[in-house]
């Protein structure tokens, strides 16, 4: 029996039963270097190759081929008519034969990443070997009767046994450049050098050794699998001692960073399977190496911002002003915490692969903004010349703080997050009432005079504006974002005493004339004191408006005309109590007593009886106005 394979006749049976075709003698044919030259009415002879030659040519899988045809003549053909005691010979040259091969297939196998020796033919047809002994075994599976002793030979097991083993001596034995060692401990040189290792292998996998595997055999997520499972078990070893902080970080770091980013390069993700291997180290183990990094970093924190909370006293301490820029006091606290912050939970999410747990290291921000309000309660304390600088800077401070917490809420816990606003609308509302008080001490005396017969006279109401705007100079010196809220908090406060002022009742308009000339001076005032403070930077336009309506109502003569008016006012404003709507009412001395009782009836219809809000809900936006103003 004959095959011919590749231009090649390939001989595969037994000396004992070929035929013998040796060429004859032909007077016709001369020697040329030892070879026949064929005549012109001859066909070419095809070389025959013997078993050991196919081997050496690496033609595998026609070696296999040719034992399994020998297997089957010997244990099928020749077992069926007689018994195989009379051809031991052949078989044990069968199994000598068939243990070279294995020997090459595992030889070649175990050459997988190294091509230069073993061509991509070779891989390729030992991969094919490997399979048509799978096949083989299958089909004496099937069969009746006694199998031959190599049966089942199980190559595809030694085949991934053989992969395990080469994948394993070169994660033990990684290649790495001396260049790149330095500043590295032992530990993060050999996770590196096993890192590069198995990046660079698996990229092989998918260029090179890949195309010497059928689709179904899945090789590149084979060997993923084999390059996780003993990075894992050599990483469990390293975890299972005690480390120190550098090399817990830079464990789970190369757990939960760089081997993920390993598998995601385009070239990889698109042949593994990436969710199906999980993660490189179980629970159980990776959990206290995170609680040592985070604790590790939330003292760090904490030590870091302690430092430059206390540096920022001793300058104060120490007399200094607060640094200088576009002629606005600035202070770098909250520019090096935030950075500080947002540097050290970012790098924590990639270090531990969870943005929950990175945000526990801000678990103590609450604490430290309690002691930046502290020091800031001690500058409002002490009266020094860097006290009113250290106060506007600090205003820039609080809003770089809400800023971050309120834009980067991913950086912080909910918790933390609401905590700290507290802190700092706290922190605000305090240094707004300290700027804010000196300037409403030095122009009380002209608040006195509001609400009063003097009030009618316009030029009154002058002077008033006129110190205003040198106490809004005065007030310069925080950034503009800051400055801008302060004075919109001055135009409410103002616009508030002059409401309360006018409440009162100082003045009492008598006559319908009377009412005018307030009405005039009301509407004056209110555009007046808004021309002012839009000119001066303030966006609070719905001020001008309160005034406005107020001075409507003194306006107006006829009762329902005025229960109207009230009404829309309570509707939009929620804090307008019935004590204002009286006050303000009493100014028109000639309504009576059951007059002023239907109008607040009517701002009482509006109102939820249950809670006092306005029907329509106190939605958020909705302004208060009236509750600043306090009457009897």
């Amino acid at each position: 029996m004959r095959t011919e394979t590749d231009g090649f006749r390939v001989n595969f049976i037994p000396q004992r039963f070929r035929r013998n075709n040796r060429p004859r003698a032909d007077s016709n044919t001369s020697a040329t270097d030892g070879h026949t030259s064929p005549t012109k009415e001859e066909k070419p002879q095809h070389v025959v190759l013997t078993y050991e030659q196919i081997l050496e040519a690496k033609r595998l899988c026609e070696a296999g081929e040719l034992l399994i045809k020998r297997e089957e003549h010997l244990f099928g053909e020749i077992k069926k008519s007689e018994s195989l005691t009379h051809h031991e010979e052949e078989v044990n040259k069968l199994a000598a034969d068939r243990s070279a091969l294995k020997g090459l297939v595992l030889q070649t196998l175990g050459f997988s990443f190294s091509l230069e020796e073993v061509s991509s033919n070779a891989l390729t047809s030992a991969v094919k070997a490997v399979n048509q002994e799978e096949d083989q075994d299958h089909q004496w599976i099937k069969r009746d009767g006694n199998p031959p002793a190599w049966r089942p030979s199980s190559w595809m097991a030694l085949h991934d046994s053989t992969l395990r083993s080469l994948v394993e001596e070169r994660m033990d034995n990684p290649s790495m450049p001396p260049a790149e060692q330095a500043g590295q401990s032992s530990l993060q040189l050999d996770i590196r050098a096993m890192g590069r290792q198995l990046k660079d292998d698996l990229l092989q996998v998918v260029n090179m050794v890949k195309g010497c595997y059928p689709p179904e055999m899945d090789i590149c997520n084979f060997y993923a699998r084999l390059y996780h499972q003993t990075s894992s078990a050599r990483l469990r070893k390293i975890a299972d001692f005690g480390l120190g902080d550098k090399d817990c970080m830079y464990l789970l770091l190369w757990v939960n960073e760089h081997y993920p980013k390993i598998l995601q390069k385009p070239e990889l993700a698109n042949e593994i399977d990436i969710e199906s291997l999980g993660k490189l180290l179980p629970e159980e183990l990776l959990k206290p190496l995170e609680e040592q990094y985070l604790t590790k970093q939330q003292e760090e924190l904490t030590k870091y911002i302690g430092r430059v909370l206390e540096e920022a006293k001793k300058k104060w301490n120490d007399g200094e002003e607060p640094t200088r820029v576009d002629d606005c006091f600035v202070s770098p606290v909250s520019y090096d915490i935030i950075q500080l912050i947002n540097g050290m939970v970012t790098s924590a999410e990639k270090v531990v692969g969870d943005l929950q747990k990175a945000q526990s290291i801000t678990c103590q921000l609450k604490d430290l903004m309690q002691r930046f309000n502290s020091f800031q309660n001690d500058i409002m304390k002490q009266k020094k010349p860097n006290t009113l600088p250290a106060m506007k800077a600090n205003l820039g401070c609080i809003e770089q703080f809400r800023d971050v917490l309120s834009k980067k809420k991913h950086l912080f816990t909910d918790d933390v997050q609401k905590n700290c606003l507290l802190v700092l609308t706290d922190m605000k509302q305090s240094a707004h009432a300290y700027l804010l008080k000196a300037v409403h001490e030095r122009l009380k005396s002209h608040y006195r005079k509001l609400g009063t017969t003097d009030w009618l006279n316009r030029p009154l109401f002058e002077k008033l504006l006129v110190d205003i705007a040198k106490e809004i100079q005065d007030l310069q010196g925080s950034i503009e974002s800051c400055h801008q809220e302060l004075l919109g908090q001055l135009h409410q406060e103002v616009t508030a005493e002059y409401v309360k002022r006018l409440l009162k009742g100082n003045v009492k308009l008598k006559d319908r004339e009377l009412q005018l000339k307030a009405y005039t001076t009301a509407k004056n005032n209110a555009e007046s004191l808004h021309d002012l403070f839009v000119k001066m930077g303030s966006k609070e336009d719905w001020l001008k408006d309160i005034l406005t309506k107020i001075a409507e109502v003194l306006k107006l003569q006829d009762l329902p005309a005025i229960q109207m008016h009230v009404a829309s006012l309570g509707t939009e404003y929620p804090d307008l109590s019935e004590k204002h709507v009286s006050a303000l009412l009493k100014l028109k001395t000639n309504l009576t007593k059951a007059d002023r009782k239907t109008v607040k009836d009517i701002l009482s219809d509006t109102r939820d009886p249950q809670s006092g809000a306005v029907n329509r809900g106190s939605e958020d936006g909705v302004r208060t106005f009236f509750s600043k103003v306090q009457v009897k």
